[in-house]
């Protein structure tokens, strides 16, 4: 039997832009999606900081080193500029790969550079 987990998680990133008239999506920096080991089109869970809203999504590329953090489309209507937010993927493990399972875990500062990871 397959379990879902914790695969990855963006701790702690600020909105950097949302663009209400885009079709869907978060837009994140390539370069932090790479690290979080989360990938392009992946349905992720967005959980703000400052409002308490959640909801779900998925990842689009943004410019290598561009730090973004964007929310595009309804959602953007959910999040502000300068928000914090928790970017929370998960995948589906059995129980043998569960035992040697450790989720990726991406902090950011203030800034969206990486503090930990």
């Amino acid at each position: 039997m397959l379990k879902e987990f914790l695969c990855s998680k963006i701790h702690r990133a600020t909105i950097t832009d949302s663009n209400l008239e885009y079709v869907g999506s978060i837009t994140i920096d390539e370069e932090l999606i790479e690290k979080a080991g989360i990938s392009e089109w992946q349905k992720v869970d967005i959980l703000d900081i400052n409002n308490g809203e959640r909801f779900q999504t998925y990842v689009i590329k943004g410019k290598r080193g561009s730090k973004c953090f964007c929310v595009n489309g309804a959602a953007a209507r959910k999040v502000q500029k300068g928000d914090r937010i928790i970017i929370i993927a998960y995948a589906y493990y059995s129980e043998e790969e569960l035992k040697t399972h450790k989720p990726q875990i991406v902090l950011l500062n203030d800034k969206n550079e990486v503090i930990s990871c």
